[in-house]
């Protein structure tokens, strides 16, 4: 068996808008839910070992040089290896269609002939159950575990040996071998075979003709361009439900045990993903992702969850795998998360400002959607003033966080635009002065008078980089003293080898030793959006810069970085990460060129 790859970073994303699995440079796939993105693993090598399900397709001979790419913009995986005698590419890809889901892997002489070995792991319900595995009439193989079911054809020949599935065969110059392995329910029949060519060709297609409508004409257009793919990739087609990354359990410091299930949709992040979505061509996606929201949130306001499924499931429940070691031995191994029953009062105003941004864009909203504001609005006004949880999912004892109430003041301020702009009937005078009460209370209990700036919560003399978005959603103008002071002070309290993490160092926390975790990539993206807004253009360009160059070799970024050891900590890719790529790029364009490009700031 190969080693796994040691970096989260050597790590490429295949997916079909259903899910998406993990490939190392070794030709590993490390990571795999099927049949969707919150499905328990099949592969789940990387929160482990080999024995916990992976798919290696390799040269048996040493590999003296090997590279990668994505061919052109597409989610086409290229990765070739060099040998003494030989050279192979093998391509790994997801076809999008609307049946069965697959993972097809072509192994294609380049030069010479290479000898190659291909070791199959199945390993379902998240690395612990062994299927029963068949051979079939066309020399495949069938793999059942309960409800699930996975078939592998090739032409090459097929045995087990110790509960793997393995084959030893060569390449020459001109040849092109594939492997198809195909995922279904197991009380159906075995699914239909597709043909290898024809799923490349229609791959192509599909991510071509995607790309194609991208509308972003700025610098930096390559990242800009992969990071939009990512946000597509990470998209649940059936639903519109985006997905904050593709695992779960990847650690924020090595060894620790910040460790948390990221394949759900964070309210969190709407309004930021609205934002990259409409300002680059894809309001379609945007449309379904603001029905998604729709959906997701139906029902009483009381209710309302920071997070949810890709279906709009809300019961998250959290449980340890204890059977998986953990990636690079960080424990424990959670799926489901708790934190979607925290009260997070952010998400009040990130439902609001995104029914309001997409109405300024000509999204058409379910005729129903003001009547469900309007009954929001009512909740928080009963609620804004409790302590919560915080935008990080504190899971300690609740706080008046600053950035909640911030967030408070900006959904009343959204209804109230909503309400005057478009002639809605609503309480506009009772809004207005909940909203004023909500910004004077912050301003005298959440500004630190002694520093000269706001603080993370109510007598907490802290800062946090959630304090970055207070002049990006308009509670106060960027040039206000009071913002420039709190934008510096974040900068110089905040910062780690040029990056922004997103809790105070100054902070020190019962049981856990500094750092806690790495740098938080988007808050670091945050700041250069701040410096947009207070005309700094310079400095927004090179914190974009900076981040930009921590993606991997394919355009790939994860949650956070750990700039001590050098390389990407979290889970992976993330959402929230390209999305701000995405925005910082569109802030930075817009301010340089006003009247050609859109902004993603949120205060319009």
């Amino acid at each position: 068996m190969a080693e796994l790859p040691s970096k989260i970073e050597d790590y490429a994303l295949i997916g079909d808008c259903l899910t998406g699995a993990l490939v190392g440079r070794n030709g590993s796939i490390d990571w795999l839910c099927w049949p969707s993105f919150d499905s328990e693993a099949c592969f789940a090598a990387i929160l482990g070992t080999s024995d916990n399900g992976r798919w290696l397709i390799a040269p048996r001979d040493e590999v003296t040089e090997s590279s990668r790419k994505y061919r052109a913009d597409t989610l086409i995986l290229e990765t070739t290896f060099r040998c003494a005698d030989g050279d192979v590419t093998l391509i790994d890809f997801m076809p999008p269609r609307g049946e069965a889901s697959d993972i097809v892997r072509l192994v294609c002489g380049d030069r010479g002939t290479v000898s190659m070995t291909m070791e199959l792991v199945l390993r379902f319900d998240s690395g612990a159950s062994v299927p029963w595995v068949q051979k079939m009439d066309d020399g495949g193989i069938r793999a059942i575990s309960g409800p699930d079911m996975a078939v592998l054809r090739t032409p090459v020949k097929l045995t087990g040996k110790d509960l793997t599935t393995i084959s030893e065969f060569e390449v020459k110059a001109g040849d092109c071998v594939p492997f198809v392995l195909t995922y279904d329910s197991s009380h159906k029949d075995v699914p239909r075979e597709i043909n290898p060519e024809h799923a490349l060709r229609d791959t192509e297609s599909f991510w071509e003709e995607w790309i194609s409508h991208c509308t972003y004409d700025g610098k930096h257009a390559d990242i800009v361009k992969r990071s939009l793919m990512v946000l597509k990739a990470l998209t649940y087609r059936p639903t519109g439900g985006i997905v904050a990354a593709l695992t779960t359990s990847l650690p924020e410091k090595i060894g620790g045990s910040r460790n948390w299930d990221y394949r759900y949709c964070w309210l969190r992040d709407a309004t930021f993903t609205l934002l990259a979505l409409m300002n680059n061509g894809y309001k379609n996606e945007a449309r379904d992702w603001h029905h998604w929201l729709l959906r997701a949130v139906a029902g009483a306001p009381s209710n309302l969850q920071i997070m949810y499924s890709i279906t709009g499931q809300r019961r998250l429940l959290e449980w340890e795998a204890d059977w998986l070691p953990g990636y690079e031995r960080s424990r424990p191994v959670r799926f489901g998360n708790a934190a979607h029953a925290q009260l997070q009062l952010d998400v009040y105003g990130e439902l609001m400002d995104t029914f309001h941004q997409a109405r300024t864009e000509n999204i058409e909203l379910d005729e129903t959607s003001w009547g469900m504001e309007c009954a929001l609005l009512e909740h928080l006004s009963t609620i804004w003033d409790r302590p919560d949880s915080g935008i990080w999912e504190s899971r300690g004892p609740g706080e008046h966080y600053v950035f909640s109430k911030v967030s408070c003041w900006v959904a009343f301020d959204r209804g109230i635009k909503t309400a005057e702009q478009y002639g809605f009937k609503a309480p506009v005078e009772r809004w207005r002065k909940i909203r004023d009460v909500i910004h004077a209370d912050v301003c005298a209990r959440g500004f630190d008078r002694e520093r000269g700036h706001f603080m993370m919560a109510y007598g907490v003399p802290y800062l946090d980089a959630s304090l970055l978005l207070l002049p990006a959603v308009g509670f106060l103008p960027p040039n206000d003293k009071r913002i420039v002071a709190t934008i510096e002070a974040v900068a110089e309290h905040l910062t780690r080898d040029g990056f922004i993490l997103r809790h105070d160092p100054r902070q020190k926390r019962d049981g856990e030793l500094e750092p806690i975790e790495g740098a938080f990539l988007a808050c670091t993206l945050w700041l250069a959006d701040a410096y947009v807004l207070l005309g700094r253009i310079d400095e927004a360009r090179e914190l974009f810069l900076r981040v930009a160059n921590i993606a991997n070799d394919v355009g790939l970024v994860a949650e956070q970085y750990d700039s001590l050891a050098q390389r990407q900590v979290g889970n992976f890719p993330q959402a929230l990460t390209h999305i701000a790529i995405i925005n910082t790029a569109n802030n930075i364009h817009s301010a340089l060129h006003p009247a050609q490009a859109p902004n993603a700031q949120r205060s319009r």
